[in-house]
């Protein structure tokens, strides 16, 4: 019997991704400075406001205020009419030193515990599955590639000149019994755009035409063909499906750091610890621990030892060491799981300063994952994404 399983995606404009963004441009400036900052920021944006609070501790200086609106100018609120704009919005700072009752416990040797311990407890998740070929779930996958897509148009202003930043996306699709995407049941696509000289069915009507001419072949075209071959003419699309959407982001709804964590993550394909990433240096294990899980989950699959995997590390604040590493690999083979689970504690480093060290995560690296996704993407020369090398397969090999 068959199943629908659906994903969302949001864009960069989207309210809560521009203040998850600037939360991470603040980290890469501070690790930019000092490798070894500490940093946990949070970020609000609202109408002609942006507030930036949270515990910092390090040796470098940072302009927040510029760092601030140079985020915002980058992903396109750039116009009055928008009521939230890179030049005119006020920018107040709360930011504060980081508690040091906290900090005893994660930097070696202070504390009860010498060895450098995690930030805070916790579980965190990793997962891969083999449906697509950066090993992420097909529906979320989909979801981003049609924002990313929407975006470029948004910018080359050649198609489709009206769009404003703020959208979001969603992908239903529907499995066969045994877990084999069939097709693509639904597409849902809201985006801000410029005010009409039109009546509303009409401007609708061009916009959802304009999305099904321009943006779906756009995106169709960098897919696999096994990929491409489930957009069907039977795909139902809700484009814009409420009507209007003049009034976005944060004009339009305000936006807080750390609220789209099943867009961050899997698409809810996965389960969540709960813990968001942006704005945390990596010695916060709702970050670097959720990392290091998706690293070896991914490698786990690309060594085709299993289909798709599942893992939770769990924390104690100020302990170095996992409470315990649980693994499924979906196929009820209890020795294989076994097996997994052995390698990973023989093969892995999962203290916060491991994780750390395994991906060369105290680097500058963060800003660029705070839009369309932590997991999934191309791994950069500069270290950005290093979770995302398949370079352990041989330690999953039987």
């Amino acid at each position: 019997m068959s199943y629908f399983f659906t994903s969302e995606s949001v864009s960069e404009g989207h309210p809560d991704k521009v203040a998850d963004q600037i939360s991470d441009a603040l980290l890469d400036n501070f690790l930019a400075q000092d490798p070894n900052s500490k940093v946990a920021c949070e970020t609000l944006v609202t109408t002609g406001l942006t507030v930036l609070s949270g515990e910092v501790k390090t040796n470098g200086y940072v302009d927040v205020q510029n760092v601030a609106r140079e985020v915002i100018r980058k992903i396109g609120y750039v116009k009055s009419e928008y009521q939230f704009d890179a030049d005119s919005c006020g920018v107040i700072s709360a930011i504060h030193e980081q508690s040091a009752d906290i900090r005893q416990g994660v930097v070696e040797g202070e504390g009860l515990n010498k060895e450098q311990g995690a930030g805070d407890q916790g579980m965190m998740f990793g997962y891969a599955t083999d449906e697509t070929e950066n090993y992420m779930p097909l529906a979320l996958e989909l979801s981003h590639q049609l924002l990313i897509e929407l975006a470029a148009l948004r910018r080359e202003n050649n198609d489709i000149t009206y769009l404003r930043p703020d959208s979001k996306s969603q992908v239903t699709i529907e499995y066969s019994d045994d877990n084999v995407p069939q097709r693509i049941d639904a597409i849902v696509i809201s985006t801000q755009h410029d005010d009409f000289d039109k009546s509303d069915a009409v401007m609708l009507a061009k916009i959802k035409k304009d999305i099904i001419q321009f943006l779906i072949p756009r995106v169709v075209a960098k897919l696999p063909n096994h990929i491409q071959e489930l957009f069907t003419d039977d795909i139902t699309y809700h484009i814009n499906p409420t009507g209007v959407f003049v009034i976005g982001g944060p004009h339009g709804d305000t936006g807080l750091t750390g609220r789209k964590i099943i867009v961050d993550t899997y698409g809810g394909a996965a389960p969540h610890g709960g813990g968001a990433f942006s704005g945390k240096d990596p010695t916060k294990v709702d970050r670097s621990a959720a990392y290091a899980a998706r690293y070896i989950a991914k490698n786990i699959v690309a060594s085709k030892i299993a289909d798709k995997c599942l893992i939770q590390l769990a924390y104690a604040i100020g302990v170095s060491k996992p409470l315990s590493i649980y693994v499924d690999l979906f196929d009820n083979d209890l020795d294989k799981n076994k097996f997994v689970v052995d390698r990973i504690n023989e093969n892995f480093d999962l203290s916060p300063r491991g994780i750390r060290e395994m991906l060369n995560l105290n680097k500058p690296i963060y800003e660029k994952t705070a839009a369309y996704g932590h997991f999934g993407r191309t791994p950069d020369d500069n270290g950005s994404f290093s979770w995302e090398k398949t370079d352990k397969t041989s330690h999953f090999s039987k």
